[in-house]
């Protein structure tokens, strides 16, 4: 297994370089057993197994199959405590791969990093409890359930901050698109909430033969569908960024070819930075389905649902981590200005309660490697600086006094 060459191998960094075999094997056995949202117990396990190894106070079960570890520096005079987040479920993808770790899980697969995510923050555990060369408390937060569950947020709900209030949390999240070794983030929106829209279209079933006295859903989905698109292009300031795809229609029988139904469903998402934004296309959306259809004689209803805020960095912690990023990998390998994402995640609700930041790490690639592939994988080799990236958050933001 290859060593990581893209730091300087001091401090964290280092110090997980020397346990990059061990900690390969923890994530290709990871990546070989998937787990959806809520559904962790094994990787759960597994990762109080090993914290509890290295003498770290383990409390699990936080939000369902969430796991959180204390760290308590050599010192303690600060008062000051720092979380490291890290998400651990699986997704609902068949996995094409053909290595000797691919998942042995028919129909799932850590096709978005989550393996990688979780394998680096026990790779920080294991150097902050061994070396405690901090002023602090370290919480290692293991979140279940980011990929649709919202798991943050039912940490949040079960008292995460409450039972270990950390004063700034920080995740890191693998990105393909970032050449191996670079790290990536902005003093703003990394990533767009997301929203989910589901639409029925009710009108008057009958013979495709006799359409006159119908009315027809499939129609009225049709003109729904153009009209949407016409939201943001017509409604939407232009300086605003904003999505709205309606991705999925259901409608009729296939094998029943000559009869119109009485229903059609319309399921897709919106995407924004700004709740204003949100708010504007919720109400715009609303409006066209239901004048849409009255004008066609049907009826429409509009369940718009929130799921994730936006995700977004608070100014001081951005600026604190593209610096220990700079100070790891230099300058010329840190994006400090990465352009956002439309996709979201689950880590702004933490953000909405800690001010934090959240970072990507460069995790090369070539064709069918992007998040969510059949055929992704997480690059091993950039365990050691993820891992070290972690650790130099925590250990920077609680320093030692000097001389301690």
């Amino acid at each position: 297994m290859g060593r990581y060459l893209g730091a300087a191998l001091t401090g964290a960094v280092g110090f997980v370089n020397q346990h990059h075999d061990e900690l390969t094997r923890v994530r290709r056995d990871l990546h070989a057993h998937p787990e959806l949202g809520f559904e962790e117990h094994r990787t759960a396990a597994l990762v109080a197994e090993r914290l509890r190894q290295w003498g770290i106070e383990v409390h699990t079960g936080v939000g369902r199959t969430g796991v959180v570890g204390v760290v308590r520096g050599c010192a303690q005079t600060s008062g000051r405590s720092v979380g490291l987040r890290a998400d651990m479920d699986a997704l609902p993808i068949g996995e094409e791969n053909e290595f000797g770790h691919r998942s042995t899980r028919s129909g799932l697969m850590h096709a978005c990093g989550h393996d990688g995510h979780t394998t680096m923050l026990l790779g920080a555990a294991q150097y902050l409890a061994a070396t405690r060369h901090f002023d602090g408390t370290v919480y290692l937060i293991f979140q279940p359930g980011e990929e649709g569950y919202a798991g943050a947020r039912e940490m949040i709900g079960d008292g995460l901050f409450e039972r270990f209030p950390a004063d700034e949390v920080y995740a890191l999240h693998n990105w393909p698109g970032l050449p191996a070794g670079h790290i990536g983030l902005n003093p703003g929106p990394m990533m767009a909430a997301a929203d989910r829209v589901e639409i029925v279209v009710r009108g008057k079933g009958g013979h495709g033969a006799h359409p006159h006295l119908t009315v027809d859903p499939v129609l009225v989905a049709g003109h729904v569908i153009a009209a949407a698109q016409s939201i943001v292009a017509r409604n939407v300031a232009p300086l605003e960024a904003a999505v709205v795809s309606l991705c999925a229609v259901q409608a009729g029988n296939l094998n029943a070819f000559s009869v119109v139904p009485r229903e059609a469903r319309i399921s897709g998402t919106v995407r924004a930075f700004q709740h204003s934004v949100q708010s504007q296309i919720e109400a715009r959306l609303k409006e066209l389905v239901e004048s849409t259809a009255r004008a066609f004689g049907a009826t429409a209803d509009v369940r718009y649902q929130r799921m994730y805020p936006a995700t977004i960095n608070h100014r001081p912690q951005y600026e604190f981590a593209a610096g220990v990023a700079e100070q790891l990998v230099g300058q010329d390998q840190v994006v400090r200005n990465m352009p956002p994402s439309m996709g979201a995640e689950d880590f702004s609700f933490m953000l909405q309660a800690r001010p934090g930041c959240y970072a990507r790490l460069g995790q090369g690639g070539g064709e069918g490697c992007w998040l969510h592939s059949t055929r992704y994988d997480f690059n091993d080799a950039v365990i050691p600086l993820g891992a070290g990236y972690l650790a130099a958050l925590a250990e920077r933001r609680l320093p030692l006094a000097t001389g301690a």
